[in-house]
């Protein structure tokens, strides 16, 4: 006879590193990945639905209540304690008999309370990356992680060849005199379709987003987490997803009476075979002359490339762990990241070469952002902030005082401050002068408190009237985004709008708007003098995980990588609202 139930340790172990990689434990997931050897698994590959572990517990919690109120050939119904799974049930009143018409008939082992039976479970060969997540999800409100980005059961084709390719997906002429490691150019037929609707109710389908001011860019095969436009050439945006594949594309720009004549082209494809099984990418940064884009991924790698999408170097200095952000030095001859191995690398971007790698954080390096053209700053999951100089290996200044990791900074406007953001639900504003200015030491620090979940995202208002202080906004896994003296600390405004973890935000570079994206699928956009809502847009509950705004002339558009696994661009001269 067969066991009906066949449980098996590497069965737990899969479970227990998907929960990790739901929660944003990615050092935790990291370890038990390594020490279970769980890439040997044959479950390892195996799809994973977003929260199953949570699933499965509350499945056994249910079944636990039947088993302790079932009595004798009747179901007790009076009880009013809760179950937990780490306490023991006491019902909150005596047992009592229930009449035959209301007694609830016994059940087999596997079946479940109000008639509901188990959802099979289903298995694909894809791995599953995931945000940060709060306790119960569900599936129209799935978990992500804050950094490397959430999956959906959906199967990934990743092209197996040892080099890059680009796709042009346009029929190109290929020069055949093209030295035979540069990237392979062909003709793909690719989507490219408009869509759109401003503010759509909760439950619209895909039907609602068939016109409006936002263009929906179809062309990945997997969730989008990352985008960024070029700061030069204005056309020209970039994405990536899951699957280690960026796409360059090019979004016509308005003319003089905000007027589009021409449909954007199918986006040039630049597909990375990742190094490892995770091809996740995490990073996206153009050079400030708009030549380069730098690429963060999870197998390790940096790579950078150009705007034809060529490869225009990579290296494996990161190892042994993900690389969660790169970024260009103002004057761009520099590029820093920051990775899971603790260090972060900058790399002498015209010589191809790394310049120094800096091992300063215990665990892990989590953010980075450039002061100067020399100096930088890095965060880790220590707690701690560092400022550093290109050519020294030890710290200029260590900045204590996070009592968890700190997922994020970012340098004001005039570089004269930090704002860090961490687990602890904290954000603080630190005075750097001294480093970058050599100007007295000031060693107050301004800490912003009242969220309640882990501070995710954080940015500075790109201006600031003469007189007045510099404003910084909040987001944070307990759904709500928050506006800031940053001088004062005082918290000018909550906003509550959000269903589900807020996963980014970004100001206008006018500084009259700033917007921010969750993993309910709604974007809102806030009049920061107001205070108040001015416009939101749906994607139908699936994820957005960053947001990239353009604005520039007679240009103002801002773009969402999304779950979904399109590109969205919401031309926001064509929203009454926020003229």
């Amino acid at each position: 006879m067969v066991d009906p139930l066949h449980i098996t340790a590497d069965e737990v172990n899969c479970l227990i590193y998907a929960y990790f990689r739901d929660s944003g434990f990615q050092h935790s997931a990291f370890v038990l990945r390594a020490e279970s050897h769980l890439e040997h698994s044959p479950h390892f590959r195996k799809h994973v639905p977003r929260g199953e572990l949570v699933e499965l517990l509350g499945k056994a919690l249910l079944f636990s209540e039947v088993e302790a109120h079932w009595k004798g050939d009747s179901m007790t119904l009076s009880c009013r304690n809760s179950f937990n799974i780490l306490e023991h049930h006491v019902c909150s009143a005596p047992p009592r008999s229930l009449s035959r018409s209301r007694a609830v008939s016994p059940r087999t082992p596997n079946a479940m309370p109000n008639g509901a039976t188990p959802k099979p479970t289903t298995s694909t060969t894809e791995v599953s990356l995931k945000r940060k997540a709060s306790g119960t999800p569900t599936e129209e409100e799935a978990p992500k992680e804050k950094r490397a980005k959430t999956s959906s059961p959906i199967e990934v084709e990743v092209d197996a060849r040892p080099g890059p390719s680009v796709e042009r997906r346009l029929p190109l002429r290929v020069n055949a005199s093209s030295p035979p490691d540069q990237s392979k150019v062909t003709h793909v037929p690719q989507e490219v379709t408009e869509s759109g609707n401003a503010a759509p109710s909760s439950d619209n389908t895909e039907k609602n987003l068939d016109q409006g001011p936002v263009q929906m860019l179809k062309g990945h095969k997997a969730e989008v987490f990352v985008c960024a436009w070029n700061p030069v050439h204005r056309a020209t945006l970039a994405s990536g997803s899951r699957d280690s594949v960026v796409h360059l594309w090019n979004v016509p720009v308005p003319d003089q009476n905000g007027d589009v004549h021409t449909q954007p082209e199918p986006p040039l494809t630049c597909a990375y075979p990742p190094k490892e099984e995770q091809g996740d990418l995490t990073s996206l940064d153009w050079s400030s002359d708009g030549s380069l884009l730098a690429i963060g991924c999870y197998d390790s790698v940096l790579r950078i490339c150009d705007t034809d999408g060529k490869l225009y170097f990579m290296h494996t200095q990161h190892d042994k762990g993900p690389i969660f952000a790169a970024r260009f030095s103002p004057g761009g001859r520099w590029l820093v990241t920051a990775s899971l191995d603790g260090s972060a690398c900058v790399w002498d971007v015209q010589g191809k070469r790394l310049h120094r790698q800096y091992s300063i954080h215990k665990k892990c390096c989590l953010d980075v952002d450039w002061l100067s053209d020399s100096e930088f700053a890095t965060s880790g999951s220590d707690g701690l902030v560092h400022i550093m100089n290109v050519d020294n290996p030890k710290p200029l200044k260590t900045l204590s005082g996070h009592k968890h990791e700190v997922n994020q900074l970012r340098a004001n406007p005039s570089r004269t401050r930090i704002a860090s953001c961490s687990d602890d639900a904290t954000a603080r504003i630190w005075n750097i002068e001294d480093v970058v200015y050599s100007r007295p030491q000031d060693d107050q620090v301004v800490v912003l408190t009242g969220h309640q979940q882990q501070v995710s995202n954080l940015a500075w208002s790109p201006n600031t009237p003469s007189g007045e202080h510099e404003l910084l906004v909040t987001s944070s896994f307990d759904e709500t985004a928050r506006l800031w003296d940053s001088v004062t600390g005082q918290c000018l405004r909550v906003f509550h709008d959000h269903k589900s973890h807020v996963y980014n935000l970004a100001f206008s570079p006018d500084s009259r708007h700033f917007a921010t994206a969750g993993g309910d699928g709604w974007l809102y956009v806030y009049d920061v003098q107001s205070k108040e809502k001015r416009w939101s847009y749906s994607t139908s509950k699936r994820g957005i995980f960053e947001i990239s705004w353009q604005q520039s002339g007679n240009l103002n558009r801002l773009a969402m990588a999304l779950e979904n696994r399109s590109v969205a661009v919401a031309d926001l001269t064509r929203i009454p609202e926020l003229q």
